[in-house]
């Protein structure tokens, strides 16, 4: 408790000046820290509140429960006081281990949640879930879901950057080249790019280029005319290219291309004009083209493997996904996502993972990324019987696989929510350092992050903040903050 509470007066005048109601528990689950918001709601004294346990004090938390399990919890109907509540609960990080575990009530009524629901669907345009099949598309590429840039999950500073550069990315109309390694997510970033740009009601079509024979290639991507050749479809047939006319084309796994057909793009790209296999007649196309590999293309140009005046015109603009390993502080969060995503998918209850299974899975390496990630969870959710998953309910090859592919510490680094400003990770702090240094880091990181959700808009940031704008400079000009 002591190390949470040495945060002081500071701090505390920081969580009072915020509008949502806050509570700060320790390890054990007792309340160290709740500004007055929350105290007003709870209709309580704050000497009445410190050091009791979190369940004596707030109704139907799980504070404590986030404590043990280190999973957060975003986005969560609670019950206080006869109202429905929206609330974040954040674990809290330190040395590899939940040290406490931060509350955040976000919505005091659900009825505000509904009010902005409502004014965003006044004001956003609509997008499309699915893109209906149409006589001339094909099944196999139709888009079952439409993600979004914040379907990209993570909290780490990586992933942060990389939505910032993405939300850039949508307003453009240039190609977009998105790199990493296998599983880490490149289809949902490319599908989030597409849907949030003035292409989103235009259609997506994603050709994984590694999975088309070389030789039928040419013949998906451009289509053919009647009698191209032997067994071609009475009437020809129009390929991906065409079918993304007015939307976005997603080319998957493009270091996989082979240089003819390289050579054909190329010509796509900069005629705008398509003209099907044993066609004599161009069509024009409209189309945003977003590319995507595993490969290193730099040193695939320096082999000759991959074509130089290509790879410009696709490396406009980059976006780089870092592996699961880089950016370890995301996956608590994309734990508690998928696995309530695949419990109610297998119509199972609620589940849980203990502490010991977190801190096992945060010390794997994750060579397959998120796409193993998610694998390894439906294997927990379908064999596991009870409402928490423990060690013991690892089958033996999971059990091995962890053991030879894991590093000796979790080395999570905390790191803030960006849906939870309020208090962000580092405001445990590092070890050893002193209580004025942490508050100056908790301060740089909130001013910070408002400044970056608002655009540098001072004003929005310091309403965002709870503070007057002068107080905002006056403490923009103390941290250093330009």
């Amino acid at each position: 408790m002591h190390e949470l509470a040495a945060s002081g007066d500071v701090l505390r005048l920081i969580l009072d000046s915020m509008y949502e109601g806050i509570v700060l528990v320790d390890a054990k689950g007792h309340i160290v820290e709740i500004n007055q918001a929350y105290l007003k709601l709870l209709n309580m004294e704050r000497d009445r509140v410190i050091g009791r346990h979190v369940t004596e004090v707030i109704e139907n938390t799980r504070l404590h429960r986030v404590v043990e399990t280190g999973i957060p919890e975003r986005g969560q109907l609670q019950r206080i006081r006869q109202h429905d509540m929206v609330v974040h609960r954040i674990p809290i990080w330190q040395g590899g281990k939940v040290v406490g575990a931060v509350g955040v009530l976000i919505f005091e009524s659900i009825r505000d949640l509904y009010e902005i629901i409502e004014r965003l669907q006044e004001h956003a345009p609509q997008v499309p879930s699915a893109r209906p099949e149409t006589e001339r598309g094909s099944e196999a590429h139709q888009v079952r879901r439409a993600y979004r840039i914040d379907d990209f999950l993570g909290q780490s500073r990586a992933v942060l950057d990389l939505r910032r550069m993405a939300r850039k990315a949508a307003q453009t109309p240039v190609t977009v080249l998105i790199t990493g390694e296998s599983g880490t997510g490149k289809e949902v970033l490319a599908q989030g790019v597409h849907f949030e740009s003035n292409r989103a009601n235009g259609p997506f079509i994603s050709v994984n280029c590694a999975a088309i024979p070389d030789s039928l290639l040419e013949a998906e991507l451009f289509g053919y005319d009647e009698g191209a050749f032997t067994g071609a479809k009475r009437g020809g047939k129009p390929g991906q290219i065409e079918l993304a006319h007015m939307g976005t084309l997603f080319l998957d796994e493009i270091g996989d291309m082979p240089l003819s057909m390289q050579a054909k793009l190329l010509r796509v790209l900069e005629d705008r004009q398509v003209q099907r296999v044993g066609g004599t007649v161009k069509r024009e196309v409209n189309l945003r083209l977003i590319s995507a590999t595993n490969r290193d293309l730099e040193r695939m140009v320096e082999e000759g493997r991959f074509r130089e005046d290509l790879y410009y015109r696709l490396n406009i603009i980059r976006l780089h996904i870092p592996p699961l390993r880089e950016r370890k502080e995301d996956i608590p969060l994309l734990l508690a996502h998928y696995l309530d995503v695949t419990c109610e998918r297998l119509g199972k209850p609620r589940m849980h993972l203990s502490s010991e299974v977190v801190e096992r899975l945060l010390a794997y390496d994750w060579p397959g990324n998120v796409r193993e990630l998610v694998h390894m969870v439906e294997v927990l959710v379908s064999l596991c019987d009870s409402a928490y998953v423990r060690l013991d309910d690892f089958p033996p090859h999971l059990h091995k696989l962890l053991q030879e592919r894991s590093s000796r510490s979790p080395a999570i680094t905390p790191s803030r929510s960006p849906a939870c400003d309020a208090v962000p990770g580092p405001a445990v702090g590092s070890p050893g350092a002193g209580a004025r240094e942490r508050m100056m880091q908790v301060e740089r990181e909130l001013i910070e992050a408002a400044l970056r959700e608002t655009g540098g808009n001072k004003s929005l940031a310091a309403k965002r903040l709870g503070v007057h704008r002068s107080t905002l400079y006056d403490k923009m000009k103390k941290l250093g903050i330009s």
